[in-house]
C-alpha cells in the first residue's frame, strides 16, 4: 500500500472518529475505524475515477453521509 493511500485511510479515521464524537455516539473499536476508512478511501478512490473529483473532498462527503444514517 502507498504512502498517500496510508494518509488518506489516516485522515478518514480521524473523520470518522470526528463524526462519531459530534453525533454524541460511542467510537468503535480501532479495528473496525480501520476496515470503515479503507472502505471509504477505496470508494472515494472510485467515485474520483468515475467523476474526476478530488479524493479528500469525496471522504468529506462520504463521512458526511454516515452522519445522516
Amino acid at each position: 500500500m502507498g504512502f498517500f493511500r496510508k494518509q488518506q485511510e489516516r485522515m478518514a479515521i480521524r473523520l470518522l472518529a470526528w463524526q462519531y464524537q459530534r453525533m454524541n455516539a460511542e467510537i468503535p473499536p480501532v479495528d473496525q475505524l480501520e476496515a470503515q476508512a479503507f472502505k471509504l478511501v477505496d470508494d472515494a478512490h472510485k467515485i474520483a475515477r468515475e467523476r474526476g473529483k478530488n479524493v479528500v473532498e469525496i471522504l468529506k462527503d462520504l463521512v458526511e453521509d454516515i452522519k445522516k444514517r
